[in-house]
């Protein structure tokens, strides 16, 4: 059995000897590889305990803690940003820019639910005319759909139906017009006098016509017989039957296809190159020599419990080493299992950190801090102003 390669103590430059790259020419990155190198080293026991590792076994260590510590940074803006991200493009590199929030896609959300309202959306509706027959009060929507254009295995989504009285207001009258009271003389040194329609004014309350208007339209309700409809699922009802041919009915409507669209029915139809998903989230490779030093002591730490890690793997391989007279057993899967509990408590850590600094949890500790300074100062006795 061959004897493992023991770390020398004197690592190469690390440019070139990682395993992607992706830091190999930051300038604070190269000069701090050879320094993680032996950190590792020493953390490890060398020199006074063999360590079966080189350099090129630290240096990818420490190109992976760099690149971990950078998935969980972006990973924390991302989920505190997507609601705003989703939707715009891609092609602008967001490691070092501030993402403002904004309604954008809050008032997408809520312009889809009054699409089913009338008021905003983005599905387009269609209008037609449905021509009634004398004596038949019912109809197939879904047939006359057909005949609209819509496939047979589509089906129609009613929107509105025309067919309601005249409202209240086209019924209104004025008693006061022509009447016995006589205001002209008034209205005219006012230069109102000319105005239509009335010849005569008077000035009443605007809850007066309110009630005028609920009166008419109760009047007719009960006194005359009035138009209205009822739709059961494809079949629409009119009220009352149409007394002879040649009425047309006209309708507002859409097609279920149209609002079930994925692009019809969204305000990015015809874009590409948007953020469809966290993955598509422009944030590239963290730039090293940015890293502030809470960072940068965070990836030590982790750079040493990986090499631990890969000690503890090439120990495991030879896990008794012969000796003069007798052998030594190595302790690799020991080291393997404490390597793996760091870098969890590691990660933990970082999350949490990151946690305490997302958007909510800065506001609800604002939030918390203006209440204790609220509650001290209510400590504080008044003074009395004497004049």
């Amino acid at each position: 059995m061959a004897n493992p390669i023991i770390y020398t103590g004197t690592p190469g430059p690390i440019s070139g000897s990682t395993p992607f790259g992706f830091y190999d020419t930051d300038t604070q990155f190269k000069a701090d590889g050879p320094k993680i190198a032996n950190y590792c080293a020493l953390k490890l026991g060398y020199p006074v305990l063999e360590v079966e590792l080189q350099d090129t076994n630290f240096y990818a260590a420490f190109e992976d803690a760099v690149s971990i510590y950078a998935e969980e940074v972006y990973q924390s803006k991302i989920k505190d940003n997507y609601l705003t991200l989703e939707g715009s493009k891609t092609t602008t590199q967001l490691n070092n820019i501030v993402v403002s929030p904004n309604l954008a896609n809050v008032v997408n959300i809520s312009s889809t639910y009054g699409a089913q309202a009338g008021v905003g959306g983005f599905v387009n509706w269609r209008t037609g005319s449905l021509a009634l027959t004398q004596s038949i009060q019912q109809y197939d929507l879904q047939a006359w759909a057909i005949t609209q254009g819509m496939a047979a295995t589509d089906k129609v989504v009613i929107q509105r139906v025309m067919y309601t009285a005249p409202p209240a207001q086209n019924q209104y009258y004025d008693p006061y017009i022509g009447g016995s009271l006589n205001y002209q003389g008034t209205v005219d040194n006012f230069g109102w006098g000319s105005y239509s329609p009335g010849v005569n004014y008077m000035l009443f309350p605007v809850f007066y016509d309110i009630q005028r208007v609920q009166q008419i339209e109760m009047s007719n309700y009960v006194r005359r017989a009035h138009a209205t409809f009822e739709i059961i699922g494809k079949d629409l009802r009119i009220m009352p039957v149409p007394e002879s041919d040649g009425m047309v009915l006209w309708l507002q409507y859409c097609f279920q296809s149209d609002i079930m669209s994925l692009t019809g029915n969204s305000p990015y139809d015809g874009n590409t190159d948007l953020i469809a998903n966290p993955s598509l989230a422009p944030y590239g490779n963290i730039t090293y020599t940015q890293i502030n030093q809470p960072g940068k002591q965070w990836i030590r730490e982790y750079t040493a419990a990986s090499a631990m890690e890969m000690l503890g793997n090439v120990r495991g391989k030879y896990s008794q080493v012969p000796v003069p007279g007798a052998e030594v057993t190595l302790n690799g899967s020991d080291l393997v299992s404490r390597a793996q509990a760091m870098q969890t408590s590691l990660r933990e850590k970082l999350r949490q950190d990151l946690d305490d600094m997302t958007r909510k949890a800065q506001l609800e500790r604002k939030q918390s801090e203006n209440q204790s300074l609220n509650d001290t100062l209510g400590n504080i006795p008044m003074q009395i102003f004497v004049g």
